[in-house]
């Protein structure tokens, strides 16, 4: 029998259970429907659904705070995302502070309303803000030559001044100065804003010292060309930024800033934010979903591609649920809402992305703390190069400061800071591209350490839409009597067995008979009355031995076909037998084999009689563990985590406790909203052939992490040593922060491209 009769609420076979402290969230296919519950599993553990915030969670937030949020503008690279928090954590009254790079978002918590002063402070930091309540203004494009303006005018400048210098040397060297004062202008200016927000060690001022200094002792060409190299660099962050941003960027725009609602027959054009559950709206032919909703309208085709990446139209019927963001294709529908402000399918896809950017992997976390270390004991080095040996050996002042000078430029950890998360939001923006939500970059980085990978049974590896293949009626009852009976029962139930009888009784067109005192028994069943009689539904397990004797080689023979049996008894006599067999996803054994040549084991935990669950596995050719309950996954879990790290993939609440238990959890995209908050990761096309795709770009993700961070340190070394010996000089030095920037950033980006 299905385990949903051990529900520790007791209540998950009442048509409105309220036992439970889940809030059911709108059903949307594919991305934030709740499923039923997996077949082996209790409807509601105390562990999972139950259970309060995540005491993690809580500690990173201030007690008692207020919460306010601004889109940002003006970030080129996450180090910028760094220099707004260190601007904002200054005020006394902010308890935490985070910018979400990804979607440009900056999050505050503060003790009481200083929104003004925190406008003000990122302000002078150097970057622009506007309230995420406040309209989001016209956006006026900026063509290749408005965005390039600085970078163009100094190349021109440039230029000139070498001609006139190949001409006229003391001309040159004027030009070359003039062309120094007017790059350092507006990096000087944000070094100062920088310095004063708390951000004294960035390579706005380490720029603004080199070729200050530089011009200070006549290496004025240099000066110039350091700046030149700079603002390209810039540039190259920024494209690549907006590379990375793009697919989110790209999501936001899939919901319209306003709707039509019905209201007394009348058409009346509101903000998206202004709607609520119930609300009517009208929806035209090429246009998109302002929210997720409920069609009203006989049928119709959408586009789901955006969130599914299915690129076929879908055919959705009156009352099913659609998406925002999908697209009406062929025809004026009317639909009606489902789902709160700022909670649609959308909201929350963006709301995970945002997530996942707090979840830094543990090597981008080092060379962060690394980078605050190393930026001030470059300074210093350089300073003792320009004052030891002048000093304690008699050296010449102007070739050692040269040296410094070169050191300075040297010494920038952009090109470091920026190896790691360029290539983590590539692999996770790769990911997403191919339909599967990576939480962040510590979760992209326990992919690609994991050996095993558990799969729960039902809506996992099967579809979890069991049919109905066999009724034997028993003690004088009929098939029709005897499905019309465990309907009644498990009516108002959502477990996908319960589900599979009703569905065969509506199919039959079946009279159901009167039922009450319907309840659930922990562990045990489910039971109620029908016409008057109390019947119970349980599994074979949960039979008393003398009941199950004389049918018990008969439901065997069931199970080893791979059915799942339950049986209807008055606790005096067996009624009846019913078999439900449910169907292996199509792609299930493809995906399992692209594992096991990654050299990944594969294993399933299922709470399902062994019998069936050999047969699944046999079909398969994996290891099982059957008959189990959530507590018994967990341990299993444990068990197999002592081996190798291993990757949980489940789509129930019941497997919410073992995603936890895992190195890393991996949701169904159509699983319930329990398991994919609980998950690392989602499979939001719900297609199993996205796990090898998420491994292979994970360890593809840290070999390019490797490749970047030896770039980065190793061109640094190789040009520190050879400015001490006076080899290269100060260009060479911003090319080997500049390109490497360039070439780390090239290489993050390949993983763009991915299959």
């Amino acid at each position: 029998m299905h385990q949903h009769s051990s529900c520790s609420c007791g209540h998950h076979h009442a048509s409105k259970p309220h036992g439970c402290s889940i809030h059911p969230r709108p059903v949307i296919q594919k991305i934030t429907s709740i499923s039923a519950v997996s077949v082996e599993a209790p409807c509601c553990e105390e562990s999972t659904c139950c259970s309060g915030p995540d005491p993690d969670d809580e500690a990173d937030r201030g007690t008692g705070a207020v919460s306010f949020s601004w889109q940002i503008a003006g970030m080129d690279c996450p180090s910028c995302a760094r220099k707004v928090e260190t601007a904002v954590k200054k005020l006394p009254e902010v308890s935490q502070a985070r910018v979400i790079f990804s979607s440009e978002k900056l999050l505050v918590d503060a003790s009481s309303d200083i929104r003004n002063e925190i406008e003000q402070a990122v302000v002078l930091a150097g970057f622009q803000l506007r309230r995420s309540d406040a309209p989001a203004p016209a956006k006026a494009g900026k063509s290749f030559w408005q965005e390039n303006l600085s970078l163009i005018v100094l190349a021109v400048m440039m230029a000139a001044s070498w001609l006139l210098n190949s001409m006229n040397h003391p001309a040159g060297t004027l030009a070359f100065t003039l062309t120094t004062l007017f790059g350092v202008w507006p990096i000087g200016r944000s070094a100062l804003r920088l310095m004063r927000s708390g951000s004294p060690f960035s390579i706005e001022t380490l720029m603004t010292v080199a070729a200050l200094g530089a011009l200070f002792i006549g290496a004025t060409a240099e000066a110039a060309m350091v700046l030149l190299l700079f603002m390209l660099g810039e540039r190259l962050e920024s494209f690549a930024a907006g590379r990375a941003r793009k697919g989110v960027t790209a999501l936001m725009a899939l919901k319209p800033d306003t709707a039509l609602r019905l209201r007394s027959g009348q058409r009346e054009s509101v903000a998206v934010n202004d709607l609520r559950p119930g609300d009517v709206i009208e929806v035209a032919a090429g246009s998109r979903l302002p929210t997720d909703a409920r069609l009203l309208s006989a049928f119709a085709s959408f586009d789901e591609s955006a969130l599914t990446g299915e690129s076929v139209p879908v055919e959705r019927q009156k009352n099913e649920t659609i998406a925002a963001g999908c697209l009406s294709v062929d025809r004026l529908v009317q639909l009606e809402v489902v789902s709160e402000p700022g909670k649609s399918a959308i909201d929350r896809i963006l709301h995970l992305i945002e997530e996942a950017e707090e979840r830094r992997a543990p090597i981008e976390r080092f060379l962060d703390r690394f980078s605050r270390i190393y930026t001030p004991a470059i300074i210093a080095l350089a300073l003792a190069v320009v004052l030891v040996p002048p000093l304690l050996l008699g050296a010449e002042w102007q070739p050692w400061i040269y040296k410094g000078l070169t050191l300075l430029l040297i010494g920038c950890p952009c090109a470091l800071v920026i190896s790691t998360p360029a290539a983590i939001t590539s692999g996770l923006a790769a990911a997403a591209r191919h339909g599967a939500l990576i939480k962040g970059g510590a979760a992209l980085e326990s992919l690609g350490s994991v050996r095993t990978v558990a799969f729960d049974k039902t809506g996992t590896l099967t579809e979890g839409k069991p049919q109905v293949t066999a009724i034997l009626p028993l003690a004088g009852m009929d098939e029709n009597q005897l499905l019309a009976n465990a309907a009644a029962i498990e009516q108002g139930s959502s477990h996908p067995l319960a589900l599979a009888i009703v569905a065969a009784a509506t199919t039959r067109e079946l009279q159901l008979p009167p039922t009450d005192s319907q309840r659930a028994l922990a562990g045990s069943g489910v039971e109620a009355k029908v016409s008057g009689r109390l019947l119970t539904i349980s599994s074979p397990s949960k039979l008393p031995g003398d009941l199950l004797a004389p049918e018990r080689e008969r439901v065997e023979k069931l199970e080893s076909a791979g059915n799942t049996v339950v049986l209807m008894h008055d606790g005096q006599q067996l009624m009846g037998i019913i078999a439900l067999r449910d169907t292996l996803r199509a792609d299930a054994r493809a995906a399992l084999d692209e594992l096991k040549a990654l050299g990944i084991q594969s294993v399933m935990l299922t709470g399902d009689n062994p019998r069936a669950a050999a047969s699944i596995a046999s079909e398969l050719n994996i290891d099982y563990r059957a008959g189990l309950l959530p507590e018994d996954k967990v341990a299993a879990i444990s068990e197999l985590n002592q081996q190798h790290p291993v990757a949980m993939v489940g789509d129930g609440i019941n497997d919410a406790p073992a995603m936890k238990a895992a190195t890393i959890g991996i949701a169904m995209g159509s699983g319930s909203d329990v398991a994919l908050e609980t998950a690392d990761a989602a499979l939001t096309h719900n297609r199993l052939n996205g796990l090898a795709t998420m491994i292979r770009l994970s360890r593809a993700t840290h070999a390019n992490i490797r490749q970047n961070v030896a770039l980065a340190l190793g061109l640094k070394g190789i040009f520190l040593v050879t400015t001490l010996l006076g080899i290269t000089g100060l260009w060479l030095a911003v090319l080997a922060d500049s390109g490497a920037t360039a070439l780390v950033t090239a290489n993050a980006l390949r993983l763009l491209r991915k299959k």
